[in-house]
This record gives C-alpha cells, structure tokens and sequence, in this order.
C-alpha cells in the first residue's frame, strides 16, 4: 500500500457489527472519537485467518478513512519508479484489478495494493448507508452490537 495513503498503524480494537454488509467488511470501529469501517483483507481475497500478531492499516480512501485489517507488519519499504513492474502477462484475468504492480527490493517481491479497487461501486454506496443507518440509530447511545 503507499506510504501516503496511511494514517496510522494500530492493535486490533473493538469491532461493531453492521447488518446487511458483505462478509469482508467486518463492521466499524471506532478510533480517536471517529467511526472507521474495517475491511479484512483476507476475507477480501477469499483466504482463511493466518493467526498472526493483526494490525489495522488505517488509510486514506477516496474523502473517508477506513481500516484494513492484515496479518502483521513487516517493514516499510521505499520502492524507486525502476525497482516496480506491471504484473506479468500471466496474471491477465486472475484479479489483478487489486494490484498496482510489482516491487523488487534485494530478494523480495512485493505485491502492491490497489485500495481503490478494493470495493465495488455498489459496496461502498452499501457501506455508506449502513454506516449513515448505524449513526443515526446510535446517536444518542453511542453504541452498537459488539462483535
């Protein structure tokens, strides 16, 4: 993901459940006084839970902030314009709408993330209104189902 999109890296906190939304978008939570919705990247991508040390990647998305929930942090890289390539011819037709291209740094490969693509038109107008829904049912409680 770019380094310029992040807000922040933080520990897994409390998640609230919010009805109607697809599996992936494991609901919202809520950081420094904002609601943030939470996008477990693995569900996303159709993988199972590692058991890793989690952490949310808050980011920048379109005017919002929203989590990604990842297994771990590794390292921040600094990539040059010459160490990055599209993806390979090969991987045409097999999801490449979620990735930016390749880095090579030393030995690794580094797949970088589209976080534009990672909602469809439909799920982010269906994020909206569930998030829109849930603030004005708990206006006055602040709370929600806890997951």
């Amino acid at each position: 993901m770019d380094i310029g999109r992040v807000v922040e890296i933080i520990k897994p906190q409390k998640v609230f459940s919010v009805p109607g939304l697809p599996e992936f978008l494991a609901g919202v939570m809520s950081v420094r006084g904002s609601v943030i919705p939470l996008i477990d990247l693995r569900k996303r991508f159709g993988m199972e839970p590692s058991g890793k040390k989690e952490r949310i990647i808050i980011g920048r998305f379109e005017q919002e902030k929203i989590g990604f929930l990842v297994d771990e942090i590794l390292e921040i890289l600094s990539l040059l314009p010459e160490e990055i390539t599209k993806p390979p011819s090969i991987f045409r037709g097999f999801r490449t709408e979620y990735i930016t291209g390749l880095g090579k740094k030393d030995e690794k490969i580094i797949i970088l993330l589209d976080i534009d693509s990672l909602l469809t038109s439909e799920e982010k107008i269906q994020l909206r209104e569930s998030i829109e829904l849930l603030g004005d049912k708990d206006a006055g409680t602040g709370r929600a189902d806890q997951r």
